[in-house]
Order: structure tokens, then sequence, then C-alpha cells
């Protein structure tokens, strides 16, 4: 005796209609979007998904600092100068006597915030100008590219050491400096990929229709930059953090007593600590090369799921 589902899958479909298994992977096809195609290739990379849940743990310890700290970080004790890695102390003292651990984990507050803060500021920024540049072209497209020629020429790593001896060390200087230099090749970006889409038939429809450039540029022409501009601002919160832990190592950064990966690193300038007393600097050079690594893990992730040969590929 055959069961109800049996007796329906039996059942002849009427002419020129679809069965019903072809209908269902017909609804399945209609409903899976390309965003969805994305999500699924970026779930099923692996190493991104590594990086992803790293990141989110730092993320997680960052914020979550003043209650798995077990000392407070900045507390000196001179009578615990230099001690090797023990029970009380699991990372060992730096050269205050302050606890790595409880440093390392504060010193995530900083180092991730640079990065985010830096490029989400350069990032808009350069979403503006490259909006303008491509959209409109012509005079403002000049006045722009120049403008990121002529900061393309300096290098930035030097100038970001020279705005920052300028302004002063510190969290804010330090996301101010690093947002002034690298907003110049993502607005590149930006503009070349808006001088393909200003030209597509929905574009052009929407101009002739009389939509305001205003709305074209951010219901039309902002969304089909999403794609490169995140992969982008991946990677460059990755060269962030990097540029944030050379500026602490050169105590251009973040100052003690506050706590950064960066401004940890500058005990091994001294060449007894790099040979006898690695729980100083291994500790955050392992952080700021796992964070680094995971986000451009990520990076890789969404740029092979947001390619669109791979959405062609996956159909």
């Amino acid at each position: 005796m055959s069961t109800p589902s049996q007796s329906v899958e039996a059942l002849p479909a009427r002419p020129g209609q679809p069965s019903p298994p072809a209908a269902a992977s017909f609804a399945r096809h209609q409903v899976d979007s390309p965003w969805r195609r994305a999500q699924r290739r970026f779930l099923r990379h692996r190493l991104a998904m590594f990086g992803l849940i790293i990141l989110i743990l730092m993320i997680v310890v960052a914020v979550l600092a003043p209650l798995i700290a077990p000392y407070d970080y900045a507390e000196q004790n001179l009578r615990r100068f230099r001690e090797a890695p023990s029970a009380d102390y699991w990372l060992g003292t730096d050269s205050f006597g302050r606890d790595v651990l409880s440093r390392l984990i504060w010193g995530a507050r900083p180092s991730l915030a640079v990065g985010l803060i830096a490029v989400t500021i350069y990032e808009v920024v350069a979403i503006v100008l490259g909006s303008l540049a491509g959209y409109y072209g012509g005079k403002v497209d000049w006045l722009i590219m120049r403008a990121v020629d002529v900061v393309m020429t300096f290098p930035s790593l030097i100038i970001i050491i020279f705005l920052v001896a300028i302004l002063g060390p510190g969290l804010q200087n330090t996301i101010l400096a690093i947002a002034l230099l690298r907003w110049t090749e993502p607005t590149r970006l930006v503009r070349a990929q808006i001088l393909s889409i200003r030209e597509m038939d929905y574009v052009l429809a929407a101009r002739a229709l009389g939509v305001p450039d205003r709305r074209i540029i951010r219901r039309h022409v902002i969304p089909g930059i999403v794609a490169p501009l995140v992969v982008n601002a991946t990677f460059g919160v990755a060269v962030a953090i990097l540029t944030e832990a050379s500026l602490s190592f050169l105590n251009l950064g973040i100052l003690p007593p506050a706590a950064s990966w960066g401004n940890m690193m500058t005990s091994a300038q001294e060449l007894v600590i790099l040979e006898q007393m690695p729980w100083l600097w291994l500790p955050p050079g392992l952080a700021i090369m796992l964070a680094v690594l995971s986000i451009n893990f990520i990076g890789d992730g969404l740029r092979d799921a947001l390619d669109p040969k791979g959405v062609i590929a996956s159909q």
C-alpha cells in the first residue's frame, strides 16, 4: 500500500506544468539569490571560517577585558621584576612587574580598535570621493584623482610617523594619521567600479526618468561596489593593526602604561630579553601575527565568495 507522499509523486503532472520535484527545485532556484550563494561559498572556506572564529574570540576578549584580566594592566610591582611564567603569572611579568597576560588581554582593545575605526573612516571617505569622481567625471574627477596621485607619491609609513610626531602619540592621533594616508587606494577602487556601473542600463534608465543623482548613487551605484570594497577593507584592517604595532614599537603610538600589542613589543629591543626572556615579546608578537593572519584569511574567503567568476561557476 502506497503512502500519501508516494501517491502524490505518482500522479502525472498536467500538461505544461512541472512535476512536484521539478517545481520544488525551480522554487529553490528562484529563492537562491547571489548573496546566498556567496554566503554558502564563504561558509565552505575553511581558512576563512578559522579566521572568523579567531577574530570573534579576540573581539570578545577585548570587550570582556575588565572581567577576564587577572590583574590590573597598569599595576606595577618591582619585586616581580621580569619573573618567568608561573602559577600566579601565567605569562610572567615585564620590566615593571606588570602581569603580561593582563596587558595582553587589555592590549587587544587599542590594537583592534585602530584597525576597525581607521578603516571605517577612510572607507567612508573613499566611497564619497570615489563616487563623485567616477559618476560625474570631468573636472571633479580630475581634481580628486590628482589629489590621490599627490598623496600616493609619499611613503605612507614615513608620513604617518611624521604626522604622529606632530600630533602627539595616542590612540586618536594614531587612528587619524592612518585614516589620512590610507584613503587613496580604496578611492581609486571605487572610482574604477563606478566608471563601469554608471554605463549600465538601469543607471541610464534612472537618469532618463529624472531621478536625482544623489539617489542614483545611493540606491543603484554604491550597492554595486560593496563586494570589492568589503574585501579591500578587510585587508586594510590587517595593515592598520601592523601600522599601529610599528608606531607603538617606536613609542609613537599607544604609550605606556596603556597596553597595546605594539608597545609590549618594545621590550624586544634588548638582546638579553630576546635570548633569555621570550615571555616578554613572544605573546604580543603571536597575537599580532594571529590577528593579521585571521583577517587575511577572512579577506581571502570574501574575495573568493564574492568573485563574479565563482558565482557563474557555481550556478
